[in-house]
């Protein structure tokens, strides 16, 4: 990933990124084709792997065992105007965070494609569900996992990339952010307040 210095986020803070935003695009090849697949995907607690699981029909698992692979991890995202500046005299921009990781993929057993997603459940329902998925009927649970296919990625590498106008004055960020919060669309109020943890972050530096 293309990442000007002053936009790149440290390893600690691209791993929160993804596990504050799970739900990612893994590519790899399939028939000697670019593949990618919408999923969600956990970060085990050292860092050190990424779990997920294909649908059985999916063809992308079927070659990932050894490949090198690629995950996308998409942020919040927002499109600048320049006339929030104080001149109208430049052009328009993107903000956003992402987070890509590269590693090599490995397929799961069955017992361990369940404990996977035993964690995920446990990571998405809110604190006080009952719901678990131990508590599914044996062959009920059984019977699903037969339509999926789990796997691991080992972590070789990871980049994040935090583009919040750190290349505009100080004066020009503070007055993005007051236009980003009058939208009220979640994209907007996230960027906004990454935007003001950074300015902050600046600020304490200097």
């Amino acid at each position: 990933m293309y990442i000007p210095a002053p936009f790149q986020l440290s390893e600690a803070d691209a791993s929160n990124v993804i596990k504050e935003y799970g739900f990612a695009t893994l590519f790899s090849t399939a028939g000697g084709m670019p593949y990618a697949t919408h999923l969600p995907l956990m970060m085990s607690k050292d860092n050190h792997y990424l779990y997920g699981h294909f649908a059985l029909p999916n063809p992308q698992w079927k070659e990932i065992e050894g490949q090198s692979v690629l995950a996308v991890f998409q942020g919040p995202h927002c499109y600048i105007s320049p006339k929030w500046y104080e001149t109208n005299q430049d052009v328009p921009t993107w903000n956003y965070v992402a987070v890509y990781v590269y590693g090599e993929a490995e397929l799961l057993d069955n017992e361990e494609t369940v404990h996977s997603m035993s964690d995920l459940v446990l990571k998405y329902e809110s604190p006080d569900s009952p719901y678990k998925l131990e508590d599914i009927d044996a062959k009920l649970l059984a019977g699903l996992n037969k339509g999926v296919k789990g796997f691991k990625i080992k972590i070789s590498k990871i980049e994040g990339k935090a583009k919040l106008s750190q290349n505009q004055s100080a004066a020009r960020q503070e007055l993005v952010v007051q236009q980003l919060k009058q939208i009220p669309h979640t994209n907007e109020q996230l960027i906004s307040g990454l935007m003001e943890e950074n300015i902050k972050r600046i600020a304490e530096k200097n």
